[in-house]
C-alpha cells in the first residue's frame, strides 16, 4: 500500500518504520526535525496525504487530531482510510468519523495499547472502532504493527475501549502502591507480599506483570528508577478522557474520578512529571495516613 503517516514521535516513527520494513511505500510528515528508518518524509502533511491507500495519524490530543484531518480529508481519494491511532475523546473520534464519511472515506479510530516498546517490537494491540469495511482495510498494518486488533464497535468504541481500560489500570496502580506502603508499615516484606498476592485474589496485571516495587517480580520500570514504560503524564491525560467521557455520558466513576485527582497531584504539584506512573509507590513510602 501507499501510506501516509502523520506524527512520526516516539510511538508513531517506530510504527511507521514497521511499515515500511514490510514493503510498503511510506510518505510521513512531522512538525519536528525527524529522520525515520525507510520513511520519505513530506514538507506537509496534505503532501504525505495526497494519494495514500491509508492515511496513519498518531497525534498527541483531539484538538490536532481535528485540524489535521481539516488539512488531510480533502487532499485523499475516495475509498482511501483515515486510521488515528491517537488516544484522544471519543467526541473528537466521531466527529473525525463523519468528516471523513461525508468525504467518500473510511475511517477508524484505533488507539494502543504496549507503549514505545510495543511500537518498536511490532507488538501493540490495536482498540479500533468503524465499519467492517474500514477495519478490514487497516487490519492487514495492525498485524504489522502489533500483535493484536480488536474491532469494538463503530465509530469512538476503540476510545472508549482504551480509557475504559486505562481507567482500571489507573486506579488498580494506585491500590497496588498503597498496598505495598501498608506492607512496609506493617513489618511485612515486599517479596513475601508479591508471592501470596501474585497467586491470589488480588492478582492483577499491576502486580504481577509491572510490579511497582524495585527487585520484585519481572523486570519493570521500578527496577531502572522508575523511568518511563508508561509515564505518568499520560496515566493522568487518559484519566482525564475517561472522566470528560463518564460526565458526557452521566456514569457515575468515583474510583476513576479519584485516580485522575491522584494523578494530577502527583504530576502537576509533586515530582511526578517525566516518571512512570507505578513511581506512585515512592510517593506513598513518604506518606503518613494524615
Amino acid at each position: 500500500m501507499k501510506i501516509g503517516f502523520i506524527g512520526l514521535g516516539n510511538m508513531g516513527g517506530p510504527m511507521a518504520t514497521n511499515l515500511a520494513k514490510a514493503g510498503h511505500d511510506v510518505t510521513g510528515f512531522d512538525m519536528a526535525d525527524v529522520a525515520i528508518d525507510g520513511v520519505t518524509l513530506a514538507a506537509t502533511g496534505i503532501e504525505a496525504a495526497t494519494g495514500a491507500d491509508v492515511v496513519i495519524t498518531m497525534l498527541p490530543n483531539g484538538a490536532i487530531l481535528r485540524a489535521v484531518a481539516n488539512d488531510v480529508i480533502p487532499a485523499m481519494s475516495k475509498g482511501a482510510a483515515l486510521v488515528d491511532c491517537s488516544t484522544v475523546d471519543v467526541e473528537s473520534a466521531r466527529a473525525v468519523a463523519d468528516q471523513a464519511g461525508a468525504a467518500g472515506l473510511l475511517f477508524v479510530d484505533a488507539p494502543v495499547s504496549g507503549g514505545v516498546g510495543g511500537a518498536a517490537g511490532g507488538t501493540l494491540t490495536f482498540m479500533a472502532g468503524g465499519s467492517a469495511e474500514a477495519f478490514a482495510k487497516a487490519d492487514p498494518l495492525f498485524d504489522i504493527m502489533g500483535q493484536k486488533a480488536v474491532h469494538c464497535g463503530e465509530a469512538g468504541a476503540g476510545q472508549a475501549a482504551k480509557i475504559c481500560n486505562n481507567m482500571i489500570l489507573g486506579v488498580t496502580m494506585i491500590a497496588t502502591c498503597e498496598a505495598f506502603s501498608l506492607a512496609d508499615k506493617l513489618g511485612l516484606s515486599r517479596e513475601k507480599m508479591f508471592d501470596v498476592v501474585s497467586t491470589s485474589s488480588g492478582y492483577s496485571w499491576t502486580m504481577n506483570a509491572y510490579c511497582p516495587a524495585p527487585g520484585v517480580g519481572p523486570q519493570s520500570p521500578s527496577d531502572n528508577d522508575y523511568k518511563p514504560g508508561f509515564a505518568a503524564d499520560l496515566m493522568l491525560k487518559d484519566l482525564r478522557l475517561s472522566q470528560q467521557a463518564a460526565e458526557a455520558a452521566d456514569a457515575d466513576t468515583p474510583m476513576g474520578q479519584m485516580a485522575r485527582d491522584l494523578y494530577a497531584q502527583f504530576v502537576e504539584n509533586e515530582d511526578g512529571a517525566g516518571m512512570d506512573f507505578s513511581a506512585m509507590l515512592p510517593r506513598f513510602e513518604k506518606r503518613s495516613r494524615n
